[in-house]
């Protein structure tokens, strides 16, 4: 059953053009991020543009899915990169898989980069952002076309779109940023901007509870988009202010202290 369309026509109104809460099959819309990811980061080094990110899906607070790629190759000069909801991230990729599709379809010689695809990606955040069902997600969108210049590019679920040399998502915006600004120079080498991208992820992985320390890199040099199998980053936890046992029953609470 539906409201009076003679008694109450600003309500269908309301409801026709505002998913969500509002909406007739609300069922249907991403209300809050269910299954989320967490940091991502973006670089330019010498040759091309990286992005790496952790392979954790949470569920909610729990640390379910500790296997999920959050990275896509797009077309054949790109690569997406993604935190937030990963049923949203799944869609987009879909999407820009049709492009992709239709763009080869064309048979013109002519084939779509990471320019084009981040500035169709930020239209598609804007417009989701416009009808209040935003795809909850961050992205970094990174490429390089054969001889052109590496391009590297963050979209938020609000269509919020900017260029830059390097750029974090998550919680990564915080904890990876002052870390990039003091240590990112133009003329990095591949091995040295791997190293900077997993200092990042390591000092995420201490400081944030939905990050995990296993990692995927992609790298895109003009000639190749290549996404790496998952790798082990190295930490520890023995330090003695953690292993410390100070709640023990010595009769006194102010000695827990």
């Amino acid at each position: 059953f539906g409201p009076d369309r003679c008694k109450f026509p600003h309500l269908v109104n309301l409801q026709g053009a505002m998913p969500g809460q509002y909406s007739l099959e609300p069922s249907k819309h991403t209300l809050s991020p269910i299954v989320t990811g967490a940091t991502s980061i973006g670089l330019k080094f010498k040759d091309g543009v990286m992005v790496a990110s952790d392979t954790l899906a949470s569920y909610g607070s729990e640390a379910r899915y500790k296997d999920v790629c959050r990275m896509k190759k797009v077309g054949e000069y790109t690569l997406l990169g993604a935190s937030g909801e990963l049923s949203d991230f799944q869609y987009l990729g879909d999407q820009l898989d049709e492009l992709a599709d239709e763009d080869w379809m064309n048979e013109d010689g002519c084939a779509m980069g990471p320019k084009e695809y981040a500035s169709y990606i930020g239209r598609v955040m804007y417009n989701r952002r416009s009808k209040m069902n935003p795809l909850y997600n961050q992205f970094i969108i990174a490429g390089k076309k054969k001889d052109q210049k590496a391009h590297l590019v963050y979209v938020d679920h609000q269509g919020t779109m900017f260029e830059d040399d390097f750029t974090a998502t998550g919680f990564g915006s915080y904890l990876a940023m002052p870390i990039l600004r003091n240590e990112w120079r133009p003329d990095l080498s591949l091995e040295e901007a791997k190293a900077l991208v997993i200092k990042c992820l390591q000092v995420c992985f201490y400081r944030d509870c939905r990050a995990y320390f296993k990692i995927n890199i992609g790298v895109c040099t003009g000639d190749e988009v290549s996404i790496s199998e998952p790798i082990a980053m190295d930490h520890f936890w023995g330090h003695t202010a953690w292993t410390e046992k100070r709640l023990e029953d010595t009769g006194s609470v102010a000695d827990t202290w």
